[in-house]
């Protein structure tokens, strides 16, 4: 049970753990005259907890969290700020590498990079854990309209779906949302479908990007188009805005249903295409996809460790996933994600902060198409002791706070009263939320699991598209979001 202690049982359990333990203002598992010193070196974290003169820790929750938890906060505000690194790390890694599908051999230098990068910071236990992938590729794509007029349309193919073997020609009939499909049954036999399913922009008073209701599309609209007789499937890309950029992600092909091919389509172009059939027209178009999917192919999660002071089988995983689509580089889906992880890990190393559990990287592979890594984690490590887990696959926009899913009340209003702690990193809104894909084996077996929760009210600007390049991260931004791991991660790792 992770719980708060009086500053007397912190003062106890240090004597027990370091013999002449450090000063009662360091965090426990800093040596002596680190923490205060690294603390110091930003006269202005007290300031960020001030408001009117009055300090915001002396009025808040976080007045009775022990000394050794408001000290642990301003040693890793102060040592993020200021700092370029972790954005260094990331455009290192996606302009060397570019994308990581999974089976492709940029993901797989990518993971023996980030192995050799956590060795050359002291993980000496860095080391991959071997995965099987799903090995889809996507080949030569086209979409021509070939009446009422000629025109070449910007389009994308969907995650794991079949190729047309050849050129596919058909009407288009459109829809407007996934469900309408079955409304219109067999109308559509024979037709290629456009879904021109709208996701509504932004929605920042409730911080709600309406992803979840509006994926249906895409991830459904094959197999409910093939249920009707349809041929293939065009899918509105999803996203709220597009520069003629089209978006993939992932299908789902139900079972039992025939498998046809499924690509997504920009918003220019799903308009283009909508005004033509509300005119009257017989819209034709021929569609080109060289998708297939090869054997599985070997890939791999990367694993590395700070090693827990007092409880080192008790473990606090951190991470991310490795791989991404093939389409720009996966800088914000989620290339900054393992950073994120790594560069966590990294400050809690150099300084010296090594807590009672010990804390775990983990950039887990194939995320997008399959989990596999995910599963492979679970399998391989369930039975162990997770005091917690932290995913970040939110992008890297402005520090915000944490998600917590977890169906334990105690707990959950405990770690929300930490929130206070996180205010110099502009952090504070820690609350109940989502714990993240590759994580979710965790939560199952009923894991403590948070998110790392990034200002997201551009992120599905970049999701799945080739605009999801490095230049579109703030290297402040990401830099803070690893701190908030780093902050969150001890926390649990430390408490009794």
């Amino acid at each position: 049970m992770i719980r708060s202690f009086s500053r007397l049982s912190v003062l106890v359990a240090l004597a027990c753990s370091v013999g002449c333990g450090p000063p009662k203002d360091v965090p426990p598992g800093i040596p002596p005259g680190a923490g205060s010193q690294v603390a110091h070196e930003d006269d202005d974290f007290e300031d960020d907890f001030e408001d009117d003169g009055e300090s915001d820790v002396a009025a808040s929750p976080a007045a009775v969290q022990p000394a050794w938890m408001v000290q642990a906060a301003a040693t890793i505000t102060a040592h993020a700020k200021g700092k370029t690194r972790a954005w260094d790390r990331l455009a290192t890694m996606t302009d060397r590498f570019g994308h990581r599908l999974s089976g492709s051999k940029s993901l797989e230098r990518a993971i023996d990079w980030a192995v050799q990068r956590l060795v050359q910071d002291g993980f000496a236990d860095a080391h991959r854990e071997k995965v099987m992938v799903p090995h889809w590729v996507r080949g030569n794509e086209s979409l021509r309209v070939t009446a009422p007029v000629s025109r070449e349309l910007t389009l994308l193919g969907l995650g794991m779906s079949v190729g047309t073997r050849g050129a596919l020609s058909g009407e288009v009939a459109v829809v407007d949302h996934v469900d309408d499909i079955a409304k219109r049954g067999k109308e559509l036999a024979g037709k290629i479908v456009l879904i021109n399913q709208k996701m509504p922009k932004y929605d920042h008073e409730h911080r709600d990007a309406a992803y979840g209701p509006t994926v249906q599309a895409r991830t459904r609209g094959a197999s409910e188009a093939a249920k009707v007789g349809a041929k293939a499937v065009l899918v509105r890309s999803v996203s709220a805005v597009s520069y003629n950029t089209p978006h993939t992600g992932s299908l789902s092909y139900e079972d039992g249903v025939a498998k046809i091919p499924a690509a997504a389509v920009t918003h220019e172009g799903a308009e283009f295409l909508a005004r033509w059939v509300a005119r009257g027209e017989a819209v034709r178009v021929t569609l080109k996809m060289g998708a297939k999917m090869l054997p599985d192919a070997v890939s791999g999660n990367v694993i590395a460790e700070l090693k827990g002071r007092e409880k080192p089988q008790e473990v606090v995983v951190i991470g991310g996933h490795i791989d991404s689509w093939d389409v720009g580089d996966g800088a914000s889906d989620d290339g900054a994600g393992c950073i994120m992880a790594m560069e966590a890990l990294l400050m809690l190393k150099e300084l010296g902060m090594v807590p009672r559990r010990t804390i775990r990287v983990v950039l887990f592979t194939n995320e997008e198409n399959g989990l596999r890594g995910a599963k492979a984690y679970f399998e391989a490590h369930g039975a162990e002791v997770h005091a917690g887990a932290i995913e970040a696959d939110s992008g890297a926009g402005r520090a915000t706070g944490v998600g917590i899913k977890t169906d334990d009340a105690a707990r959950l209003a405990e770690v929300t009263a930490w929130a206070p702690l996180f205010k110099g990193l502009g952090a504070d809104d820690i609350a109940a939320g989502w714990g993240g894909a590759d994580i979710s084996p965790l939560t199952k077996a009923g894991v403590l699991s948070m998110s790392v929760r990034p200002d997201a009210s551009h992120y599905f600007d970049l999701h799945h598209s080739p605009a999801d390049t490095v230049d579109k991260i703030d290297p402040a931004h990401l830099q803070s979001n690893a701190a908030v791991m780093a902050l969150m991660a001890y926390l649990i790792a430390e408490a009794e």
